[in-house]
């Protein structure tokens, strides 16, 4: 592997241990008492459809940006051309 490829490896798992914080916290990923794996499956099946509902509503929820703003020409607002010597 490549270094850039080994930096880009090492900032996803941060992403990732986020969302698992995260799921901890808002569903309940880690409240589970179970004796069989297909419990403990279905419980963390369900936390993170659960999460990644929650993240959803929530940027839906959020209004959008308008349209950026036009930049004035040259610092000049008045919309004329600039004087030379001004």
């Amino acid at each position: 592997m490549t270094l850039p490829e080994l930096v880009a490896v090492a900032g996803a798992r941060w992403a990732v241990e986020d969302c698992f914080a995260e799921a901890k916290n808002e569903t309940g990923l880690d409240h589970y008492q179970v004796r069989r794996y297909r419990a403990w499956y279905r419980h963390v099946t369900l936390s993170m459809l659960d999460n990644g509902l929650l993240a959803v509503t929530a940027r839906s929820a959020r209004p959008s940006p308008g349209p950026p703003e036009p930049a004035p020409a040259c610092g000049n607002d008045s919309g004329e051309p600039a004087k030379k010597g001004t």
